[in-house]
């Protein structure tokens, strides 16, 4: 089991004062769209309070759209309605369609990044004043990240030794860089060969 526990010195950074930047639609985040809606409707019936919908939002993208790299699929997914409607994605699209989800709850939820061989995408809810992160990419042997608010669960923790980091940033919109390659990939093999690096 991998479990990431973010350094103590470690600040969330937000791109942005403004918290109703992190509760925006765009593109990619569309949870405006009617799909998006009707999932978060779904999953809020029956949940006591935003923390527990948060959990219930994060385990349904967890478990239930697989990471297309772990299922094989070839598709390429990157606006959060296509990922719910689709049930495919890496890394990347599963953190849009768990922000829509959150983000149409009211819950402010950043984009996050980890450089790792290459950058991994995940998101930040923010409860009682602080930026928790959350990996919702998926669990298989090896990868166990689970829905905390009590320190991080994360899918990988990044080894500085090989040049890889965590990136302090929270960021309001999806990174251009990870929304262009998304967007210019036919499949998933071409979008592996493109993915970034650095940010």
């Amino acid at each position: 089991m991998i479990v990431s526990l973010r350094s103590a010195c470690m600040q969330l950074i937000q791109e942005t004062p403004d918290l109703s930047a992190y509760l925006a639609a765009d593109e990619a985040i569309d949870h405006h769209h009617a799909l998006v809606r009707e999932t978060a409707a779904r999953l809020a019936e029956g949940v006591a309070d935003s923390y527990e919908y948060a959990r219930a939002a994060f385990e349904y993208v967890r478990d239930t759209i697989p990471h297309s790299q772990d299922s094989g699929d070839l598709r390429v997914t990157w606006r959060a309605s296509d990922v719910l409607e689709q049930r495919t994605g890496i890394c990347y699209a599963k953190a849009h369609a768990l922000a829509a989800l959150l983000r149409a709850e009211d819950i402010p939820t950043a984009l996050c990044y980890q450089k790792l061989e290459v950058v991994h995408g995940l998101v930040a809810v923010r409860f009682n004043g602080a930026w928790h992160r959350q990996d919702p990419r998926g669990n298989k042997p090896g990868v166990d990240a689970q829905f905390s608010l009590d320190g991080e669960r994360l899918a990988f923790t990044p080894d500085p030794a090989s040049g890889e980091s965590d990136s302090s940033r929270l960021h309001a919109a999806p990174h251009p860089a990870v929304l262009d390659v998304l967007k210019a990939a036919r499949d998933r093999p071409q979008l592996w060969r493109t993915l970034p690096t650095e940010l």
